[in-house]
């Protein structure tokens, strides 16, 4: 997700076969089944912030979306584990964090403080939890439909990124065989806010902070 610089990267873990690519997984690779319980821990942050991306978490295991527990626990051996210190807000995709080192952060938050708006924490911790449960970033969605005014982007992000950099997290859809999909969600919690110069029709994108009725729906019938 972005915002002024801030951007979400979700990927594999290097341990777990991706389809041949050195980034984000694919959905069918790393989804959960349905009545898992996913143990989650902090690594660090303070307690009132840590109760704060509990309570979000949890929107996504509610009744009618995930047939899902999350578990949190004060123990660190758990399959997803949480740090405030990296930087940048991410997370592994889904299963794949099963295969990070123990010691190792599986998601991260690092633009979230004890000062941070409801709205803030809402937005990044809904997106995170997403990607854990193996949801992709929406404008990389196979069902495309954004048509892309790349040369604009290349120059906006080049100070950030390569152009390789900017294709594959942007522009790069995943591959339909390997992803489970609707039609591309514009108000997904998933999806990066997107300028109107971005665009050749002028589409944009806020920032989502509140899952879709789309992402109730899907989270829903793939964890039901």
């Amino acid at each position: 997700m972005a915002n002024s610089g801030e951007w979400c990267f979700a990927w594999m873990h290097e341990g777990v076969s991706a389809g041949g690519r050195d980034r984000a997984a694919l959905l069918k690779a790393s989804m959960w089944s349905p009545g898992d319980i996913l143990t989650v821990s902090f690594l660090d942050g303070d307690p009132a912030l840590q109760e704060r991306v509990r309570a979000v978490a949890r929107t996504w295991t509610a009744p009618e979306l995930a047939r899902l527990t999350l578990d949190f626990r004060k123990d660190t051996n758990t399959a997803i584990r949480i740090s405030f210190l990296r930087a940048g807000s991410w997370s592994v995709l889904g299963t794949s964090c099963r295969s990070v080192p123990r010691e190792t952060p599986t998601m991260n938050f690092g633009w979230l403080s004890p000062s941070s708006a409801d709205d803030v924490v809402e937005r990044v911790v809904l997106h995170e939890f997403g990607h854990a449960l193996g949801l992709i970033h929406e404008h990389q969605n196979p069902a495309g439909g954004i048509l892309w005014n790349k040369e604009e982007v290349y120059k906006d992000l080049s100070a950030q990124w390569s152009k390789e950099k900017i294709d594959q997290n942007l522009f790069e859809p995943y591959a339909q065989a390997e992803t489970n999909y609707t039609q591309t969600d514009p108000l997904s919690i998933m999806m990066y806010p997107i300028k109107a110069s971005w665009t050749l029709n002028g589409f944009s994108v806020g920032l989502n902070s509140r899952l879709s009725p789309t992402d109730r729906r899907f989270v829903h019938e793939q964890y039901a």
